[in-house]
């Protein structure tokens, strides 16, 4: 299948950082051309009016089981808002509640121009939602939750043995890893050191590199989280992360708020992956992560909005000016700027993923991960002498999105699902969060 794109603006965020009026053209699952017109055949035009073209974004902390629990947990702080409502509504879901939380998190994904994920979903179930992943056309890296630890203050529902943990994470690594084109990638994913055994935590270590997989966690999101670590295992979050042998390139580490000088040094060093989601961040109060040193010192960071309950939305628009914005009363008008954290929402996202080559930019020979951005409404209006990065980090909502390809097929186009039967899942949707939550008491 040939899509052309005619009449764009192509911000490309190549080596150059071009921005170019013209086509693109698609062939299969992969860019073809970029030119000022492109006169070649295709099977599909489409005409955009000057629109943009923009890298499908890349976020790379979500939670697609959570999606279903949006609006359950406001105005609690993080192990709270985890052991009164997230750990027992996410140990109440059935494989039916778990596909519909995931189907409708990647729709708002899709609507919002996000293309790929990086995911930890829960205890149990993954499969549904991976099923979820591969039917709508997402993009993701993607793992069952693990939670070992008999002392970690964990619902029965989420209970496991390690071996069970351990086994079950091998046997969806082999069975879906490269599913869907290979659109689907399988991580393991513990959830953070205080619900997880030093076991586990080893063996994870052990076996991502054997596997040569990734791992994605999260860690030094809040204080007490933080206290616990050190009461348990004698030492701060990365610090211990490193002992257990699990820093490095292929450890994606969300939040990491509260870190001392040599828990920093450690991150940059070993190129630890950064996932930083601001407005989880604010809205559990949790902190502001140093975002602007760790940049400064080589860290490699990129964005996501975490799961649906944390900020109760999954738009990476938001996220990218949140990052902004949240840094300059602390470090001034100029830290931040729009053109650098559009790129920690496209190529730091790639470059998390190690996937740099294919994806978070539009460079002929990549991958046709894309999204249609309109700005014609009076929120990002006039157009002249205006910075095109400006626009898309402070003016333009994720609602301005019309279009939105994943490699190589339009899953999402004038704001309407094509993967995606939205009557059928809003009726789904409601009938098992309806159906879990009576399971787990909270209603």
């Amino acid at each position: 299948m040939r899509i052309l794109f005619k009449n764009a603006k192509i911000v490309t965020m190549n080596a150059g950082r071009e921005i170019i009026d013209g086509d693109l053209l698609v062939d299969g699952s992969r860019i073809a051309a970029i030119e000022k017109a492109i006169e070649q055949p295709a099977d599909q035009v489409v005409d955009l009016h000057g629109d943009l073209i923009i890298p499908g974004l890349i976020q790379t902390h979500i939670h697609l089981c959570q999606t279903l629990f949006r609006g359950q947990a406001d105005d609690l702080e993080l192990l709270d808002w985890l052991k009164l409502k997230i750990w027992p509504l996410e140990g109440g879901h059935d494989p039916e509640s778990l596909y519909d939380s995931a189907l409708l998190g990647i729709g708002e994904l899709f609507l919002g121009g996000t293309t790929t994920i990086v995911d930890m979903e829960t205890v149990h179930h993954t499969e549904h939602a991976f099923e979820a992943i591969l039917s709508s056309g997402l993009r993701a890296l993607s793992g069952k939750c693990m939670m070992d630890d008999p002392d970690g203050d964990l619902p029965s529902s989420l209970q496991e043995t390690t071996e069970d943990s351990l086994q079950e994470s091998v046997n969806l690594f082999e069975k879906f890893n490269g599913q869907g084109n290979g659109r689907l990638e399988v991580a393991f994913t513990p959830r953070f050191v205080i619900s997880c055994t030093d076991t586990l935590l080893k063996e994870v270590s052990r076996l991502a590199r054997e596997k040569q997989a990734f791992v994605h966690t999260h860690a030094s999101e809040n204080r007490g989280e933080i206290q616990v670590v050190e009461s348990t295992r004698g030492m701060r979050n990365i610090v211990y992360l490193e002992k257990v042998g699990l820093t490095g390139s292929k450890l994606i580490l969300a939040h990491c708020i509260w870190l001392d000088e040599a828990e920093k040094d450690i991150l940059v060093r070993s190129k630890t992956r950064i996932s930083h989601c601001p407005s989880s961040n604010m809205k559990l109060a949790s902190g502001i992560a140093p975002i602007p040193e760790l940049l400064q010192r080589g860290a490699e960071i990129s964005l996501s909005s975490d799961g649906a309950p944390c900020s109760n939305n999954l738009d990476a628009f938001r996220e990218m000016r949140h990052a902004a914005l949240m840094q300059k009363p602390l470090h001034g008008p100029t830290v931040m700027p729009a053109q650098k954290v559009f790129e920690l929402a496209t190529l730091g996202g790639a470059r998390a993923l190690g996937r740099e080559k294919d994806l978070g930019s539009l460079e002929v020979g990549k991958k046709a991960d894309l999204a249609v951005v309109s700005l014609q409404g009076l929120h990002t209006w006039p157009l002249e002498h205006v910075d095109v990065y400006s626009q898309l980090v402070y003016q333009a909502y994720s609602s301005d999105v019309r279009l939105t390809m994943v490699d190589g097929q339009i899953v999402m186009k004038d704001r309407e699902l094509l993967t995606i039967d939205v009557p059928q899942l809003k009726k789904r949707s409601a009938q098992s969060l309806n159906r879990v939550m009576a399971r787990v008491g909270l209603v």
